[in-house]
């Protein structure tokens, strides 16, 4: 018997996120994957990592299929690049050709999306929109979307359901809140064809356990726990840590997040994926049903401040910071409601603040420098 496992290809899959939702898929053992990717914030040595834990965590006895299927294809280009998409839909044909399309690039910034604007809707939009035309004309058209929980701007209702209004505040919200308008209408315009999950990521957090994959932005991380875990190491510890308000109606003050571990958001990409079969339950809603979003975070909020109490407990690092005012686009608390998820695809966020904290930790110590830059 033929060991056959559908292609899929992962844009954005070298990243941080994108790299663990690649170790998911391949764990699952019943797909093949192709990243594209121009590590503009990743770099090319997460992918043979990643091939290395997939390796070892098949049975002496597994198939060469299943062997073969470690090895992911890597693609450089750019997706505001037209053909970047066209190259890769057509480098794959007839049983290989590729089944559905997760995509994970984008810029993902809240400060940086509202000082470069034009770059965040050019990639996020535009290269989106490029990638909808290739896979129509590869009929390809099944889509895991990375959305965003700050497409719910300041929310009324906390914890967050999804039927709460789309009022993005940053930049970078608008560009999600925009990209899932394009994904559900080509969904609508194409009922027989396309078929789409938009998942509004919470705050990802973590490494995977072995410590030899996790976040290395290039340059100052832009997000919370990064920076902690690179001060800890002895990086960008001048002029010290900035709280940005302690003014806002939360507990201490400060903003309240959502943190989920990253294994637990990857995990969500498979329960997606699964979805998009033609057998799954998600496939027999009525047209236009045939696109929905969910949330993936762990429904329960910590402030910045117990997040840097958390890293300190398990870097042993004093963590000097000074508040200075609010940055514009944040707002007061994004906390999940993920029981739809839950309920619809199977999702469940297992992890906690400490196996968070921990494996972030693991993965920093191990790799001070990250995946080796200077």
């Amino acid at each position: 018997m033929v060991d056959k496992k559908q292609r899929i290809l992962i844009p954005g899959g070298a990243g941080y996120i994108g790299s663990h939702v690649v170790l998911c898929v391949l764990l699952t053992r019943r797909y093949k994957v192709t990243v594209v990717d121009n590590y503009h914030n990743s770099f090319p040595t997460s992918i043979e990592r990643i091939e290395k834990i997939a390796l070892d965590a098949l049975p002496k006895d597994a198939s060469q299929a299943d062997r073969d299927a470690c090895k992911v294809d890597l693609i450089k280009g750019d997706m505001r690049e037209r053909d970047t998409f066209d190259r890769a839909f057509a480098q794959y044909k007839g049983d290989d050709a590729i089944y559905a399309v997760i995509l994970v690039a984008a810029l993902k910034a809240v400060g940086e999306s509202g000082e470069i604007p034009i770059d965040y809707y050019d990639v996020n939009i535009s290269g989106l929109v490029n990638l909808l035309r290739s896979m129509k004309e590869a009929k390809a058209a099944r889509l895991v979307y990375s959305s965003s929980a700050t497409v719910y701007g300041t929310p009324k209702t906390i914890p967050i359901p999804e039927t709460s209004p789309l009022q993005a505040e940053s930049v970078y919200g608008r560009t999600k809140q925009i990209g899932e308008t394009i994904i559900k209408d080509t969904c609508d315009a194409y009922p027989d064809e396309f078929r789409a999950i938009s998942l509004r990521y919470f705050n990802p957090a973590g490494a995977h356990p072995s410590g030899l994959i996790g976040e290395d932005p290039r340059g100052k991380p832009g997000n919370l726990l990064p920076l902690l875990a690179q001060m800890a190491v002895g990086k960008y510890r001048e002029p010290g840590l900035q709280v940005f308000g302690n003014d806002y109606p939360t507990p201490d003050g400060t903003c309240v997040r959502d943190y989920i571990h990253i294994m637990d958001l990857a995990g969500g990409h498979v329960n997606a994926l699964d979805a998009l079969s033609d057998d799954s339950k998600f496939a027999q809603l009525p047209s236009p049903g045939k696109y929905k979003a969910y949330n993936l975070g762990k429904g329960k909020g910590m402030s910045v401040l117990q997040m840097i109490e958390a890293m300190k407990k398990v870097t042993g690092y004093g963590y000097p910071y000074k508040i200075v005012g609010r940055r514009k686009g944040d707002v007061p608390d994004l906390t999940a409601d993920p029981s739809l998820a839950e309920k619809e695809l199977g999702f469940k966020a297992v992890h906690n603040l400490e196996d968070m904290s921990r494996d972030l930790w693991n993965w920093q110590s191990k790799n001070p420098q990250g995946y080796g830059q200077q």
